[in-house]
């Protein structure tokens, strides 16, 4: 673990995710608090303090895995150390091109249940925490309701035990990560209601292509073709940027958004609205 100008105890942010977007909203809602930066490669997580610590934020960098409910535990003890945690973001996880199938349902789907279940419990009166998920879960259609409301109610543990998420029952990568994220969605509903008997609010957002190293990734990867297309096609007409997704971010953490929580933030420039009603759906394509 690293420690860049930690002196007093003080609030703390715990942003899991080093990357673009849960920096961008660090930098919004941790002025004047300790921010603890967690990444699965702890030089990224310390490239990302450092970034911080030059901006003016005081911060630390810890090594976390999502998928072990030990390594989450032993990131909210650190987290304690420097103070109460107030905010809590998750923008950590795996894109399709980037894991095979097992390991996008341990991270995306069991990692980001374990990590609203434990800090759920350890949330102040008060705090507030946002998960970053996709526009991607939009796609996957509709659930029976026994399986939506199984990915949103069964104990973390229980997950990936669920029959439709077995082998074989799941088609590839991109199926994967629609379950993983229509669960983020559907587990943020349940979870708020935990996190509201302790005065704290949970809400997720949905993000569409923003560019990041990760949606480079996949534009640069074997889906990039279908994701240029749904920028040349959606009605913004453009790809969506990591402050964009901050500030929306930020209403949902502060005082302004008090009354919010449970809640999914679709904001993909229209691309999940064309995709069902306009240029991208697959009636239009055949």
């Amino acid at each position: 673990m690293s420690r860049i100008m930690s002196e007093r105890k003080k609030d703390v942010v715990v942003l899991i995710g080093a990357g673009s977007i849960g920096i961008a909203i660090a930098r919004r809602v941790g002025v004047g608090k300790h921010i603890v930066v967690a990444d699965l490669h702890l030089e990224n997580a310390e490239e990302a303090a450092k970034t911080l610590y030059n901006s003016g934020f005081e911060c630390s960098a810890v090594s976390v895995d999502i998928s072990s409910r030990e390594s989450i535990l032993s990131l909210i003890k650190t987290a304690q150390e420097f103070g109460k945690i107030t905010k809590f973001i998750n923008a950590a996880g795996v894109s399709p091109s980037q894991a095979p199938i097992e390991v996008i349902l341990k991270v995306d789907l069991y990692g980001t249940a374990v990590l609203m279940e434990e800090f759920g419990k350890v949330i102040e009166e008060g705090g507030s925490g946002v998960i970053i998920s996709s526009q991607s879960g939009y796609r996957l259609g509709v659930l029976p309701q026994e399986q939506s409301d199984l990915l949103a109610t069964t104990s973390a543990e229980e997950l990936l035990k669920l029959q439709f998420l077995q082998p074989g029952e799941v088609k590839d990568t991109l199926h994967a990560y629609q379950l993983s994220k229509r669960c983020n969605v559907l587990r943020v509903m349940s979870e708020s209601v935990n996190w509201g008997k302790k005065g704290a609010r949970i809400n997720s957002i949905s993000p569409g292509i923003i560019i990041t190293p990760l949606a480079n990734d996949e534009l640069n990867g074997p889906r990039g073709e279908g994701y240029r297309k749904m920028l040349s096609l959606c009605p913004a007409g453009r790809a969506g940027t990591p402050d964009e997704v901050a500030e929306v971010a930020a209403l949902l953490m502060s005082e302004r958004g008090a009354f919010i929580s449970g809640s999914d933030f679709l904001m993909d420039g229209g691309v999940t609205a064309s995709y069902w009603y306009g240029d991208l759906s697959p009636k239009n394509n055949k």
